[in-house]
């Protein structure tokens, strides 16, 4: 197994569900969630469909309800699935969509109010574009393999199993996440090829952790890869001295009951919230696993490294909002916290 250390910008970029394209930003509805680590708000925007692109139906898991692999509110959980043919009829794409996180109650009862929360505000299509395209100019590797994009809907990267039962929360993540593979092996993933397990944002960080038992799915020959896209979150100080995205992952890990579902081999030696970072987990995954992140991550910077709690006097507002605004010292901080993070990328 080789270890290559790299920082890479993104050819695709995905940020809580924005992918740039062919230079074109794929944006045009916005909804705005709550996070109480930082009492600020963030956007994230659904994408459009430009260029005509393949619009694939939801397909809700009605077998998930029996194993209580639900939704926030209670609703069935679901995903989009376009069928591959000719030489990619046995391989699959797995997509687990990206969103932030909800790290308490009110959050989390503000999410379930949103697609982010309930089946019942998700699109019912959703334009296929990017790494799920069908188009093989823009997609050459993977546009006619079985493509499957995975809703979010519990707020936790997938890993959950808790409830709330005063505030009607159901923290299913892990339950999805198996019922979900469960139903796609029943529809012909277990007879794959070769597989990709890829996530974008918190769906990043969701590939990381599930990658392994992604892998445990398949039979020994079946060739089995993982890739994380802007997901690698870091557990950094903030301009303050603070670690705000720590405050936050520890809410969301103690909250929605996270410990259990998290890598045993870095459980044994580290606290629960240290092992919701992917850093701490990397290394001991032994699948495949591909990272790519870009060298100054924007949502970092705004939200962990230099968000406005952390910044009262506003010394940062200008760099947070634009990095060529950084004054030198500022750029020495932020390649601190990038730059000198190498990692490593099994191939």
């Amino acid at each position: 197994m080789k270890f290559f250390s790299f920082w890479a910008a993104a050819v695709a970029v995905c940020l809580f569900g924005v992918w740039v394209v062919d230079g074109f930003l794929e944006m045009n509805e916005e909804e705005i969630f709550y996070t109480e680590a930082n009492a600020s708000y963030y956007i994230e925007s659904k994408a459009y469909n430009p260029n005509n692109a393949l619009l694939v139906g939801l397909t809700l898991i009605k077998s998930a309800a029996a194993k209580g692999a639900v939704c926030l509110d209670g609703t069935l959980p679901g995903y989009h699935w376009h069928r591959g043919y000719g030489s990619g009829a046995n391989s699959w794409l797995i997509q687990l969509e990206g969103g932030g996180w909800c790290n308490s109650v009110r959050a989390c009862v503000y999410r379930k109010t949103t697609r982010r929360g309930s089946s019942n505000y998700m699109e019912k299509q959703l334009a296929f574009t990017g790494i799920l395209s069908n188009k093989a100019v823009e997609n050459p590797d993977f546009f006619n393999w079985n493509r499957v994009k995975l809703r979010y809907c519990d707020g936790a990267s997938f890993t959950g199993d808790s409830e709330h039962k005063a505030a009607q929360l159901q923290f299913r993540g892990q339950r999805i996440w198996s019922a979900a593979m469960e139903d796609l092996m029943s529809k012909g993933m277990r007879y794959a090829n070769q597989a990709l397990l890829s996530g974008c944002s918190a769906g990043g960080l969701a590939s990381i952790l599930h990658c392994d038992e992604f892998r445990n799915f398949f039979p020994r020959k079946t060739r089995v890869k993982c890739l994380s896209d802007a997901g690698l979150f870091l557990d950094a100080v903030d301009v303050s001295g603070g670690r705000t995205l720590r405050n936050l992952y520890g809410g969301v890990v103690g909250l929605q009951g996270v410990q259990n579902n998290l890598p045993r081999i870095c459980i044994n030696h580290l606290d629960p919230t240290s092992c919701f970072f992917p850093q701490n987990v990397i290394g001991n995954v032994k699948t495949p696993l591909f990272i790519l992140n870009a060298a100054y991550d924007s949502w970092q910077i705004q939200s962990s490294l230099a968000p406005p709690s952390a910044d009262p006097a506003g010394y940062w507002s200008n760099c947070r909002k634009d990095h060529s605004k950084c004054s030198a010292s500022q750029i020495q901080f932020l390649q601190g916290n990038f730059i000198f993070f190498n990692i490593g990328c099994k191939i």
